[in-house]
């Protein structure tokens, strides 16, 4: 398997299942409800807000991999619109895994050597640190998403 089709499927693995931890966004958001996902527990960020967080890097990544400049700004990727409604919940939960989608459909195109060319940058580093940063950065969230559900759920069972 190629690199950047190997780089897609890790992608996917952790948005979507697969992966060696066993757990990914859309399943452990899944049944999060909209009033949990907003809930602020403690000094924590919201499962909402760090959903948001996570796939905002997607959607920064994404127009690079389309021919477009990189347009991101960490402190914008905490800045989510309301979420008022099941519906504002699930409707940003879909445009996000979509997006996913499309992401892992584009790095699945690129040749192999691109992985090793600068991202936009030199300053940015490659291709390659970019999306496995994507991909680890969703990781480490995942987890936090996974103890605040349990905390606003009151439950503590797997």
């Amino acid at each position: 398997m190629s690199l950047t089709r190997h780089t897609a499927k890790h992608l996917r693995e952790v948005f979507f299942s697969g992966n060696w931890t066993s757990t990914n966004l859309r399943d452990q958001t899944a049944d999060v409800t909209w009033r949990q996902a907003t809930t602020k527990v403690e000094g924590f960020n919201t499962i909402a807000a760090l959903f948001y967080h996570m796939t905002y890097y997607v959607s920064a990544i994404l127009p690079v991999l389309e021919g477009g400049k990189l347009d991101a700004h960490d402190k914008y990727s905490w800045e989510l619109p309301p979420i008022e409604s099941e519906e504002d919940w699930q409707n940003m939960r879909a445009a996000a895994f979509d997006k996913v989608e499309q992401l892992a459909a584009r790095i699945e195109a690129l040749p192999d050597e691109t992985m090793w060319q600068d991202f936009q940058d030199a300053k940015y580093g490659d291709y390659y640190r970019n999306l496995h940063g994507l991909i680890e950065h969703t990781h480490y969230h995942l987890g936090q998403i996974a103890i605040l559900k349990k905390m606003v759920s009151g439950s503590s069972a797997d």
